[in-house]
Protein backbone atom coordinates (compact mmCIF):
# COMPACT_ATOMS: atom_id res chain seq x y z
CA UNK A 1 0.00 0.00 0.00
CA UNK A 2 1.51 3.55 -0.56
CA UNK A 3 1.16 5.64 2.23
CA UNK A 4 -1.94 8.21 2.19
CA UNK A 5 -3.46 8.36 5.28
CA UNK A 6 -7.37 8.19 5.41
CA UNK A 7 -10.48 6.87 6.80
CA UNK A 8 -12.85 4.84 5.17
CA UNK A 9 -16.64 5.43 5.25
CA UNK A 10 -18.33 2.47 4.20
CA UNK A 11 -17.48 -0.50 2.05
CA UNK A 12 -18.07 0.04 -1.81
CA UNK A 13 -21.18 -1.04 -2.46
CA UNK A 14 -20.42 -2.93 -5.49
CA UNK A 15 -17.39 -4.63 -4.29
CA UNK A 16 -16.88 -5.73 -0.73
CA UNK A 17 -13.21 -5.33 -1.11
CA UNK A 18 -13.03 -2.01 -2.19
CA UNK A 19 -13.37 1.03 0.43
CA UNK A 20 -15.47 4.54 -0.18
CA UNK A 21 -13.82 7.67 0.72
CA UNK A 22 -15.55 11.29 1.24
CA UNK A 23 -15.36 12.63 -2.32
CA UNK A 24 -13.45 10.38 -3.83
CA UNK A 25 -13.84 7.68 -6.80
CA UNK A 26 -12.99 3.72 -5.74
CA UNK A 27 -11.26 3.07 -8.53
CA UNK A 28 -10.86 -0.76 -8.18
CA UNK A 29 -8.74 -3.54 -9.00
CA UNK A 30 -8.88 -7.40 -8.25
CA UNK A 31 -7.35 -7.53 -4.89
CA UNK A 32 -5.51 -10.87 -6.33
CA UNK A 33 -3.30 -8.08 -8.11
CA UNK A 34 -3.41 -5.08 -6.16
CA UNK A 35 -5.16 -2.36 -4.01
CA UNK A 36 -7.71 -0.08 -4.49
CA UNK A 37 -7.37 3.34 -5.35
CA UNK A 38 -9.39 6.19 -4.31
CA UNK A 39 -9.26 9.16 -7.23
CA UNK A 40 -10.33 12.54 -6.90
CA UNK A 41 -13.05 13.62 -9.10
CA UNK A 42 -11.89 16.85 -9.45
CA UNK A 43 -8.78 15.78 -11.68
CA UNK A 44 -8.98 13.48 -14.87
CA UNK A 45 -9.11 9.84 -15.03
CA UNK A 46 -5.58 8.30 -16.11
CA UNK A 47 -6.34 4.45 -17.12
CA UNK A 48 -3.81 2.03 -16.21
CA UNK A 49 -3.51 -1.60 -17.07
CA UNK A 50 -5.17 -3.58 -14.16
CA UNK A 51 -1.96 -6.11 -14.91
CA UNK A 52 0.48 -3.46 -14.14
CA UNK A 53 -0.67 -2.43 -11.18
CA UNK A 54 1.39 -4.72 -9.03
CA UNK A 55 3.12 -2.05 -6.96
CA UNK A 56 4.00 1.57 -6.91
CA UNK A 57 6.55 3.82 -6.16
CA UNK A 58 6.31 7.58 -4.87
CA UNK A 59 5.70 9.62 -8.48
CA UNK A 60 8.88 11.95 -8.20
CA UNK A 61 7.14 14.81 -10.42
CA UNK A 62 4.05 15.52 -8.15
CA UNK A 63 3.45 14.43 -4.96
CA UNK A 64 5.11 11.27 -2.20
CA UNK A 65 1.90 10.17 -1.88
CA UNK A 66 0.90 9.41 -5.20
CA UNK A 67 2.18 6.27 -6.70
CA UNK A 68 3.67 5.52 -10.12
CA UNK A 69 3.40 2.29 -11.94
CA UNK A 70 6.82 0.97 -11.95
CA UNK A 71 5.84 -1.52 -14.92
CA UNK A 72 4.46 0.52 -17.50
CA UNK A 73 6.24 3.84 -16.09
CA UNK A 74 2.93 5.53 -16.17
CA UNK A 75 2.48 8.30 -13.32
CA UNK A 76 -0.78 7.96 -12.08
CA UNK A 77 -1.14 11.65 -11.39
CA UNK A 78 -3.90 11.52 -9.88
CA UNK A 79 -3.56 13.63 -6.40
CA UNK A 80 -5.99 12.55 -2.89
CA UNK A 81 -9.37 14.18 -2.68
CA UNK A 82 -8.78 17.38 -0.33
CA UNK A 83 -10.70 15.86 2.24
CA UNK A 84 -7.69 13.51 2.46
CA UNK A 85 -4.45 15.31 4.91
CA UNK A 86 -1.89 15.59 1.92
CA UNK A 87 0.50 18.83 2.27
CA UNK A 88 1.86 18.37 -0.82
CA UNK A 89 -1.25 19.34 -2.67
CA UNK A 90 -3.67 22.35 -2.63
CA UNK A 91 -7.39 22.04 -2.37
CA UNK A 92 -9.57 22.09 -5.39
CA UNK A 93 -10.15 25.37 -7.37
CA UNK A 94 -13.89 27.01 -4.93
CA UNK A 95 -15.43 27.22 -8.50
CA UNK A 96 -15.23 23.61 -9.04
CA UNK A 97 -17.37 21.80 -6.81
CA UNK A 98 -16.49 18.33 -5.08
CA UNK A 99 -18.74 15.61 -5.81
CA UNK A 100 -19.58 12.70 -3.65
CA UNK A 101 -18.45 9.06 -4.31
CA UNK A 102 -20.21 7.49 -7.89
CA UNK A 103 -19.51 3.73 -8.07
CA UNK A 104 -17.70 1.74 -10.36
CA UNK A 105 -17.54 -1.54 -11.96
CA UNK A 106 -15.67 -4.28 -9.48
CA UNK A 107 -12.63 -5.69 -10.35
CA UNK A 108 -11.49 -3.25 -13.24
CA UNK A 109 -10.38 0.35 -13.45
CA UNK A 110 -13.42 2.31 -14.95
CA UNK A 111 -13.87 5.66 -15.80
CA UNK A 112 -16.54 7.55 -13.70
CA UNK A 113 -19.88 8.82 -14.16
CA UNK A 114 -19.64 11.67 -16.20
CA UNK A 115 -19.48 14.49 -12.99
CA UNK A 116 -18.74 18.43 -13.31
CA UNK A 117 -15.06 18.02 -11.31
CA UNK A 118 -14.10 15.66 -14.72
CA UNK A 119 -15.69 18.07 -17.21
CA UNK A 120 -13.93 21.11 -15.88
CA UNK A 121 -10.52 19.17 -16.28
CA UNK A 122 -10.49 18.79 -19.49
CA UNK A 123 -10.07 21.89 -21.33
CA UNK A 124 -6.53 21.85 -19.02
CA UNK A 125 -5.34 18.69 -19.58
CA UNK A 126 -7.28 17.88 -23.27
CA UNK A 127 -7.57 20.99 -25.45
CA UNK A 128 -5.35 22.02 -28.19
CA UNK A 129 -4.54 25.57 -29.80
CA UNK A 130 -6.32 26.43 -32.91
CA UNK A 131 -6.15 25.43 -36.19
CA UNK A 132 -6.28 21.98 -35.02
CA UNK A 133 -9.84 20.50 -33.63
CA UNK A 134 -11.05 19.41 -30.03
CA UNK A 135 -13.85 17.31 -29.94
CA UNK A 136 -14.85 15.55 -26.81
CA UNK A 137 -16.99 11.95 -27.02
CA UNK A 138 -19.53 11.65 -24.51
CA UNK A 139 -21.20 8.31 -24.24
CA UNK A 140 -24.68 7.61 -22.30
CA UNK A 141 -26.00 7.68 -19.81
CA UNK A 142 -25.90 11.27 -20.08
CA UNK A 143 -28.00 12.21 -16.56
CA UNK A 144 -30.58 9.93 -14.79
CA UNK A 145 -33.41 12.69 -15.49
CA UNK A 146 -34.24 16.21 -17.29
CA UNK A 147 -32.44 18.29 -14.55
CA UNK A 148 -28.84 16.01 -14.12
CA UNK A 149 -29.36 16.07 -17.92
CA UNK A 150 -29.32 19.89 -18.32
CA UNK A 151 -26.80 19.96 -15.37
CA UNK A 152 -24.40 18.15 -17.13
CA UNK A 153 -25.34 19.51 -20.44
CA UNK A 154 -24.64 22.84 -19.23
CA UNK A 155 -21.13 22.18 -17.86
CA UNK A 156 -20.49 20.90 -21.18
CA UNK A 157 -21.32 23.57 -23.33
CA UNK A 158 -19.72 25.63 -20.92
CA UNK A 159 -16.53 24.64 -21.64
CA UNK A 160 -17.08 23.36 -25.37
CA UNK A 161 -19.30 24.56 -28.26
CA UNK A 162 -21.98 21.96 -29.78
CA UNK A 163 -20.06 21.73 -32.47
CA UNK A 164 -17.48 20.02 -30.63
CA UNK A 165 -19.50 17.78 -28.46
CA UNK A 166 -20.51 14.04 -29.59
CA UNK A 167 -22.92 12.20 -27.50
CA UNK A 168 -22.80 8.98 -28.75
CA UNK A 169 -25.31 5.89 -28.89
CA UNK A 170 -23.98 3.51 -30.88
CA UNK A 171 -27.44 2.23 -32.01
CA UNK A 172 -27.26 4.89 -34.55
CA UNK A 173 -24.02 3.37 -35.44
CA UNK A 174 -25.29 0.20 -36.60
CA UNK A 175 -25.87 -0.71 -39.70
CA UNK A 176 -29.29 -1.33 -40.36
CA UNK A 177 -30.40 1.89 -38.12
CA UNK A 178 -28.34 3.96 -40.64
CA UNK A 179 -30.29 2.09 -43.32
CA UNK A 180 -33.45 3.30 -42.19
CA UNK A 181 -33.26 6.94 -43.68
CA UNK A 182 -32.21 5.24 -47.10
CA UNK A 183 -34.99 3.17 -46.93
CA UNK A 184 -37.39 5.75 -46.33
CA UNK A 185 -36.68 8.52 -48.32
CA UNK A 186 -34.27 6.77 -51.10
CA UNK A 187 -37.48 4.31 -52.29
CA UNK A 188 -40.48 6.01 -53.93
CA UNK A 189 -43.26 2.90 -53.24
CA UNK A 190 -42.84 3.71 -49.47
CA UNK A 191 -43.60 7.53 -49.37
CA UNK A 192 -47.30 7.40 -49.94
CA UNK A 193 -48.55 4.54 -47.37
CA UNK A 194 -45.78 5.72 -44.46
CA UNK A 195 -48.81 7.77 -42.49
CA UNK A 196 -51.65 7.32 -40.08
CA UNK A 197 -53.74 6.23 -43.08
CA UNK A 198 -52.12 3.14 -44.14
CA UNK A 199 -49.51 1.75 -40.93
CA UNK A 200 -51.95 0.32 -38.40
CA UNK A 201 -49.15 0.49 -35.40
CA UNK A 202 -45.24 0.59 -34.79
CA UNK A 203 -43.45 -1.43 -32.66
CA UNK A 204 -39.65 -1.16 -31.76
CA UNK A 205 -38.23 -3.89 -30.09
CA UNK A 206 -35.11 -4.59 -28.63
CA UNK A 207 -34.52 -8.20 -26.54
CA UNK A 208 -31.55 -9.42 -24.98
CA UNK A 209 -31.26 -13.74 -23.54
CA UNK A 210 -29.14 -12.57 -20.91
CA UNK A 211 -30.25 -10.85 -17.83
CA UNK A 212 -28.00 -8.69 -15.29
CA UNK A 213 -24.76 -11.40 -14.82
CA UNK A 214 -22.83 -9.77 -12.36
CA UNK A 215 -23.18 -6.06 -13.38
CA UNK A 216 -26.78 -5.75 -11.69
CA UNK A 217 -25.59 -2.67 -9.70
CA UNK A 218 -25.18 -0.14 -12.87
CA UNK A 219 -28.15 -1.86 -14.07
CA UNK A 220 -29.91 -1.15 -10.45
CA UNK A 221 -29.24 1.92 -10.60
CA UNK A 222 -30.49 3.15 -13.72
CA UNK A 223 -32.93 0.10 -15.33
CA UNK A 224 -34.00 -0.59 -18.54
CA UNK A 225 -35.93 2.25 -19.35
CA UNK A 226 -32.53 4.91 -19.23
CA UNK A 227 -31.13 1.77 -20.43
CA UNK A 228 -32.49 0.84 -23.61
CA UNK A 229 -35.70 2.64 -23.69
CA UNK A 230 -34.92 6.30 -23.43
CA UNK A 231 -32.28 6.62 -25.73
CA UNK A 232 -31.90 3.52 -28.08
CA UNK A 233 -35.53 2.73 -29.45
CA UNK A 234 -36.15 6.33 -28.71
CA UNK A 235 -34.05 6.97 -31.57
CA UNK A 236 -35.37 4.18 -33.80
CA UNK A 237 -38.94 5.87 -33.13
CA UNK A 238 -36.97 8.83 -34.77
CA UNK A 239 -35.88 7.89 -37.29
CA UNK A 240 -39.03 6.11 -38.26
CA UNK A 241 -41.66 9.26 -37.56
CA UNK A 242 -39.66 12.19 -38.54
CA UNK A 243 -40.15 14.46 -41.84
CA UNK A 244 -38.03 14.08 -44.56
CA UNK A 245 -35.00 16.47 -44.38
CA UNK A 246 -33.68 18.88 -46.45
CA UNK A 247 -30.45 17.12 -46.84
CA UNK A 248 -28.14 15.00 -45.23
CA UNK A 249 -26.42 17.65 -43.59
CA UNK A 250 -26.27 16.48 -39.73
CA UNK A 251 -28.42 19.49 -38.57
CA UNK A 252 -31.10 18.72 -41.01
CA UNK A 253 -31.30 15.18 -39.87
CA UNK A 254 -31.35 16.22 -36.33
CA UNK A 255 -34.14 19.23 -36.65
CA UNK A 256 -36.59 16.70 -38.07
CA UNK A 257 -35.64 14.36 -35.34
CA UNK A 258 -36.30 17.34 -32.77
CA UNK A 259 -40.03 18.06 -34.60
CA UNK A 260 -40.70 14.32 -33.98
CA UNK A 261 -40.00 14.38 -30.12
CA UNK A 262 -41.57 17.77 -29.36
CA UNK A 263 -44.81 16.16 -30.85
CA UNK A 264 -45.00 13.57 -27.87
CA UNK A 265 -46.41 14.09 -24.75
CA UNK A 266 -45.10 12.59 -21.46
CA UNK A 267 -45.26 8.88 -21.05
CA UNK A 268 -47.75 8.00 -18.56
CA UNK A 269 -48.12 5.30 -16.17
CA UNK A 270 -51.15 3.74 -17.83
CA UNK A 271 -49.66 2.96 -21.33
CA UNK A 272 -46.66 0.89 -19.81
CA UNK A 273 -46.30 -2.69 -18.33
CA UNK A 274 -43.13 -3.08 -16.19
CA UNK A 275 -41.59 -6.47 -15.25
CA UNK A 276 -38.68 -8.42 -13.60
CA UNK A 277 -37.70 -11.55 -14.52
CA UNK A 278 -37.23 -14.77 -11.92
CA UNK A 279 -35.91 -17.60 -11.78
CA UNK A 280 -37.14 -20.48 -14.65
CA UNK A 281 -36.52 -23.63 -12.34
CA UNK A 282 -37.01 -25.84 -15.85
CA UNK A 283 -34.24 -23.74 -17.84
CA UNK A 284 -30.82 -24.31 -17.75
CA UNK A 285 -28.80 -23.42 -14.94
CA UNK A 286 -28.42 -19.76 -15.39
CA UNK A 287 -31.91 -19.10 -16.08
CA UNK A 288 -32.24 -20.70 -12.22
CA UNK A 289 -31.68 -17.63 -11.63
CA UNK A 290 -33.97 -14.70 -10.80
CA UNK A 291 -32.84 -10.48 -10.71
CA UNK A 292 -32.91 -11.11 -6.62
CA UNK A 293 -30.84 -13.66 -7.08
CA UNK A 294 -27.77 -11.71 -8.68
CA UNK A 295 -25.74 -10.57 -5.67
CA UNK A 296 -24.78 -7.30 -6.84
CA UNK A 297 -28.68 -6.55 -6.97
CA UNK A 298 -29.66 -4.88 -4.04
CA UNK A 299 -32.36 -7.31 -2.08
CA UNK A 300 -36.29 -6.57 -2.46
CA UNK A 301 -35.18 -4.12 -5.61
CA UNK A 302 -37.96 -2.71 -7.70
CA UNK A 303 -35.95 -2.27 -10.37
CA UNK A 304 -37.85 -3.46 -13.74
CA UNK A 305 -35.74 -5.22 -16.28
CA UNK A 306 -38.95 -5.41 -18.78
CA UNK A 307 -40.94 -2.50 -20.40
CA UNK A 308 -43.27 -1.42 -23.06
CA UNK A 309 -44.00 1.47 -23.63
CA UNK A 310 -46.78 3.17 -25.71
CA UNK A 311 -45.83 6.69 -27.02
CA UNK A 312 -47.72 8.81 -29.73
CA UNK A 313 -46.89 11.11 -32.19
CA UNK A 314 -49.13 14.29 -32.68
CA UNK A 315 -48.34 15.51 -36.26
CA UNK A 316 -49.83 15.84 -39.33
CA UNK A 317 -48.50 12.64 -40.46
CA UNK A 318 -49.51 10.60 -37.27
CA UNK A 319 -52.38 12.01 -35.84
CA UNK A 320 -55.78 11.94 -36.78
CA UNK A 321 -59.28 12.40 -35.37
CA UNK A 322 -59.82 8.12 -35.99
CA UNK A 323 -57.01 6.84 -36.34
CA UNK A 324 -53.68 7.57 -34.37
CA UNK A 325 -50.98 4.95 -35.12
CA UNK A 326 -49.07 4.35 -31.56
CA UNK A 327 -45.34 3.46 -31.44
CA UNK A 328 -44.57 0.56 -29.38
CA UNK A 329 -41.24 0.66 -27.48
CA UNK A 330 -40.60 -3.12 -25.66
CA UNK A 331 -37.14 -3.73 -24.50
CA UNK A 332 -36.23 -6.61 -22.09
CA UNK A 333 -33.52 -8.87 -20.65
CA UNK A 334 -33.78 -12.73 -19.84
CA UNK A 335 -35.62 -13.49 -22.69
CA UNK A 336 -36.47 -16.47 -24.68
CA UNK A 337 -34.29 -14.57 -28.17
CA UNK A 338 -31.58 -11.93 -28.79
CA UNK A 339 -33.55 -9.55 -31.68
CA UNK A 340 -33.67 -5.91 -32.38
CA UNK A 341 -36.40 -4.81 -35.02
CA UNK A 342 -38.26 -2.12 -36.67
CA UNK A 343 -41.74 -3.02 -37.38
CA UNK A 344 -44.87 -1.75 -39.18
CA UNK A 345 -47.86 -3.83 -39.00
CA UNK A 346 -50.03 -2.09 -42.29
CA UNK A 347 -53.68 -1.96 -41.86
CA UNK A 348 -56.20 -4.35 -43.41
CA UNK A 349 -57.08 -4.31 -47.12
CA UNK A 350 -60.28 -2.42 -47.87
CA UNK A 351 -62.84 -4.36 -49.40
CA UNK A 352 -61.79 -8.06 -48.55
CA UNK A 353 -62.31 -10.52 -51.44
CA UNK A 354 -60.77 -13.49 -49.67
CA UNK A 355 -62.71 -14.23 -46.43
CA UNK A 356 -60.62 -12.79 -44.20
CA UNK A 357 -58.09 -15.24 -44.86
CA UNK A 358 -55.45 -12.07 -45.67
CA UNK A 359 -52.96 -11.56 -43.00
CA UNK A 360 -51.88 -7.67 -42.49
CA UNK A 361 -48.78 -6.98 -44.27
CA UNK A 362 -45.60 -6.07 -42.21
CA UNK A 363 -42.16 -4.34 -42.72
CA UNK A 364 -39.56 -5.43 -40.83
CA UNK A 365 -36.22 -3.77 -40.54
CA UNK A 366 -34.17 -6.67 -38.17
CA UNK A 367 -30.90 -4.58 -36.41
CA UNK A 368 -29.55 -7.97 -34.95
CA UNK A 369 -28.47 -10.25 -35.12
CA UNK A 370 -28.45 -11.38 -38.82
CA UNK A 371 -29.40 -8.11 -40.46
CA UNK A 372 -32.18 -7.87 -43.00
CA UNK A 373 -35.25 -6.24 -44.31
CA UNK A 374 -37.84 -7.92 -45.33
CA UNK A 375 -42.21 -7.33 -46.01
CA UNK A 376 -44.90 -9.87 -44.90
CA UNK A 377 -47.00 -10.51 -48.09
CA UNK A 378 -49.92 -12.47 -48.65
CA UNK A 379 -49.65 -14.18 -52.06
CA UNK A 380 -50.98 -17.42 -53.53
CA UNK A 381 -50.49 -21.02 -51.41
CA UNK A 382 -48.82 -23.33 -54.44
CA UNK A 383 -51.75 -25.56 -55.41
CA UNK A 384 -54.48 -26.32 -57.44
CA UNK A 385 -56.89 -23.88 -55.53
CA UNK A 386 -56.77 -20.07 -54.76
CA UNK A 387 -56.05 -19.98 -51.41
CA UNK A 388 -53.98 -16.98 -49.88
CA UNK A 389 -50.71 -17.86 -47.84
CA UNK A 390 -48.28 -15.77 -45.83
CA UNK A 391 -44.75 -15.12 -46.94
CA UNK A 392 -42.36 -12.94 -47.81
CA UNK A 393 -39.54 -10.57 -49.32
CA UNK A 394 -36.88 -10.84 -47.74
CA UNK A 395 -33.03 -8.82 -48.10
CA UNK A 396 -30.80 -11.07 -45.95
CA UNK A 397 -27.57 -9.19 -45.86
CA UNK A 398 -25.44 -12.55 -45.17
CA UNK A 399 -27.02 -14.01 -47.94
CA UNK A 400 -26.95 -10.69 -50.47
CA UNK A 401 -23.71 -9.13 -49.24
CA UNK A 402 -22.16 -12.39 -48.41
CA UNK A 403 -18.45 -10.70 -49.01
CA UNK A 404 -19.17 -7.82 -47.41
CA UNK A 405 -17.91 -7.24 -43.44
CA UNK A 406 -20.15 -4.74 -42.05
CA UNK A 407 -18.20 -2.32 -39.06
CA UNK A 408 -18.74 -2.23 -35.55
CA UNK A 409 -21.03 0.24 -34.45
CA UNK A 410 -17.93 1.80 -32.67
CA UNK A 411 -15.63 1.50 -35.70
CA UNK A 412 -17.97 3.33 -37.42
CA UNK A 413 -19.17 6.22 -34.89
CA UNK A 414 -15.19 7.19 -34.08
CA UNK A 415 -14.25 7.47 -37.98
CA UNK A 416 -17.26 9.83 -38.20
CA UNK A 417 -16.09 11.85 -35.01
CA UNK A 418 -12.34 12.20 -36.79
CA UNK A 419 -14.32 13.21 -39.80
CA UNK A 420 -16.49 15.92 -37.86
CA UNK A 421 -19.87 14.39 -38.92
CA UNK A 422 -22.63 15.10 -36.02
CA UNK A 423 -25.63 13.22 -38.42
CA UNK A 424 -25.78 9.89 -35.87
CA UNK A 425 -24.72 12.09 -32.52
CA UNK A 426 -27.27 13.03 -30.26
CA UNK A 427 -27.55 17.00 -30.17
CA UNK A 428 -28.23 18.85 -26.78
CA UNK A 429 -31.75 19.46 -27.81
CA UNK A 430 -32.37 16.43 -28.48
CA UNK A 431 -31.72 14.98 -25.41
CA UNK A 432 -33.54 17.51 -23.94
CA UNK A 433 -36.74 16.72 -25.17
CA UNK A 434 -36.14 12.79 -24.90
CA UNK A 435 -35.49 13.27 -21.19
CA UNK A 436 -38.95 15.51 -21.30
CA UNK A 437 -40.67 12.53 -22.47
CA UNK A 438 -39.91 9.75 -20.20
CA UNK A 439 -38.56 11.73 -16.49
CA UNK A 440 -42.15 12.05 -15.51
CA UNK A 441 -42.64 8.63 -15.61
CA UNK A 442 -39.38 7.45 -13.90
CA UNK A 443 -40.05 9.76 -11.19
CA UNK A 444 -43.14 8.12 -10.84
CA UNK A 445 -42.02 4.83 -10.92
CA UNK A 446 -39.31 5.28 -8.08
CA UNK A 447 -41.75 7.29 -5.78
CA UNK A 448 -44.57 4.21 -6.18
CA UNK A 449 -42.03 1.88 -5.54
CA UNK A 450 -44.30 -1.12 -6.59
CA UNK A 451 -42.77 -4.54 -7.39
CA UNK A 452 -43.22 -5.29 -11.55
CA UNK A 453 -44.91 -8.01 -12.75
CA UNK A 454 -42.54 -11.41 -12.49
CA UNK A 455 -41.88 -13.33 -15.69
CA UNK A 456 -39.75 -16.59 -15.87
CA UNK A 457 -36.39 -16.25 -17.44
CA UNK A 458 -36.39 -17.49 -20.91
CA UNK A 459 -39.81 -16.84 -21.86
CA UNK A 460 -41.88 -14.42 -23.97
CA UNK A 461 -42.22 -11.92 -20.82
CA UNK A 462 -45.18 -11.21 -18.78
CA UNK A 463 -48.80 -11.22 -20.70
CA UNK A 464 -49.98 -8.03 -19.53
CA UNK A 465 -47.49 -6.46 -22.25
CA UNK A 466 -49.21 -8.76 -25.52
CA UNK A 467 -52.34 -7.18 -23.82
CA UNK A 468 -51.27 -3.70 -23.56
CA UNK A 469 -50.07 -4.37 -27.35
CA UNK A 470 -53.36 -5.79 -28.47
CA UNK A 471 -55.17 -2.45 -26.77
CA UNK A 472 -52.91 -0.31 -28.76
CA UNK A 473 -54.12 -1.92 -32.08
CA UNK A 474 -51.16 -4.52 -33.15
CA UNK A 475 -52.35 -7.91 -34.09
CA UNK A 476 -50.31 -11.01 -33.39
CA UNK A 477 -51.42 -13.96 -35.49
CA UNK A 478 -49.01 -16.48 -34.21
CA UNK A 479 -49.17 -18.18 -37.48
CA UNK A 480 -45.91 -16.54 -38.86
CA UNK A 481 -42.26 -16.77 -38.02
CA UNK A 482 -39.32 -15.52 -40.09
CA UNK A 483 -36.71 -17.71 -41.09
CA UNK A 484 -33.36 -16.75 -42.50
CA UNK A 485 -32.64 -17.83 -45.93
CA UNK A 486 -29.91 -20.33 -46.43
CA UNK A 487 -26.99 -19.50 -48.71
CA UNK A 488 -27.55 -20.99 -52.20
CA UNK A 489 -24.30 -23.84 -52.72
CA UNK A 490 -24.54 -23.01 -56.39
CA UNK A 491 -24.05 -19.24 -56.07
Amino acid sequence: MFPISMSPVSPCPLCPCALMYPHTLCVPVCHRVSPYVPVCLCVPYVPVSPMSLLSYVPCPSMCPCVPICPVSSVSLHVPPCPCVSCPHIPPCPPQVPVSPCVPTCPMSLCVPLMSPCVLWSLPSHARVPVPRWNRVIVEKPFGRDLGSSEELSAHLSALFREEQIYRMDHYLGKEMVQSLMVLRFGNRIFGPIWNRDNVACVVLTFKEPFGTEGRGGYFDDFGIIRDVMQNHLLQLLCLVAMEKPASTNPDDVRDEKVKVLKCISPVELQDVVLGQYVGNPEGPPEAQKGYLDDPTVPAGSTTPTFATAVLRVANERWDGERVCPPFVLRCWKALNERKAEVRLQFREVPGDIFARQCKRNELVVRVQPREAVYAKLNTKKPGMFLRPEESELDLTYGSRYKDVKLPDAYERLLLDVICGNQMHFVRSDELREAWRIFTPLLHQIEQRREPPIPYPYGSRGPPEADELLRRAGFLYEGTYRWVPPRPDPHS
